[in-house]
């Protein structure tokens, strides 16, 4: 059974959490005022503009390849150098 205690983070992300429920929740984790949530949404927002949009070409980046247990190699791949191969894309959080 799940912990209820943690119950107000179930659908967090998801469009069911009002953003006043989401900033509430924020605030008190993380310690930040009311001032720096609103600076910090404000940069979120102006980054917007710049974020590609589904469909668009992928800007370019470099990544540093990993062994299959996820250490460093020192060998650095860009995606620009795969061009023309299936390149599958993960973002998470291990946190």
């Amino acid at each position: 059974m799940a912990d209820e205690r943690y119950a107000h983070f179930k659908d967090f992300s998801s469009g069911k959490v009002p953003f006043p429920e989401k900033k509430r929740v924020w605030l008190e984790l993380s310690g930040m005022t009311e001032a720096e949530f609103d600076a910090m949404m404000a940069a979120e927002k102006g980054r917007e503009p710049r974020v590609p949009q589904v469909g668009a070409e992928a800007p370019d980046f470099t990544l540093e390849r990993l062994t299959p247990e996820r250490k460093r190699t020192g060998e650095y791949v860009s995606l620009s150098a795969l061009r023309g191969r299936p390149v599958a894309l993960c973002f998470g959080s291990y946190t």
